[in-house]
């Protein structure tokens, strides 16, 4: 299981949040409905949340000590996410774009097996060859 996977697993009640976070439940219920959290549902309506939403649950609190409000912690979050999501896609397409294909591959190792002196090294990184012996 990856981390954010564990992080984001919904675990723990309203009641357990209330002490892990000293807010009363009517603090949470209203972060709630202000959009700052989304807890999961049991089948009862139960609200679960998870290690994420308690760690988001302390970040407001400690914004609104720190006399930001409402308004200004949604942005703050908001842009938070943005700034997330634009990394996720520069991470992925800097790695799509080193990324050879197998066709690319198996072009180089044809040159290189019909081109390669004796006591040369091979020049394919052992990466790109892994694919084919998994």
């Amino acid at each position: 299981m990856k981390d954010s996977e564990r992080r984001n697993r919904p675990l723990f009640p309203i009641s357990i949040v209330k002490e892990l976070t000293e807010l009363s439940a009517r603090q949470i219920r209203y972060y709630e409905e202000q959009g700052l959290i989304e807890p999961a549902r049991t089948k009862g309506r139960h609200r679960l949340f998870s290690f994420a939403d308690i760690d988001r649950l302390l970040e407001i609190k400690s914004l609104l000590e720190k006399k930001v409000n409402l308004a200004g912690i949604k942005e703050i979050f908001m842009r938070k996410e943005l700034e997330q999501r634009e990394q996720e896609l520069n991470e992925k397409q800097i790695r799509e774009k080193n990324q050879i294909t197998d066709f690319e591959l198996r072009k180089k190792l044809q040159r290189e097996i019909l081109f390669q002196k004796p006591g040369q090294k091979n020049s394919l990184i052992q990466g790109d060859l892994f694919r084919f012996f998994h």
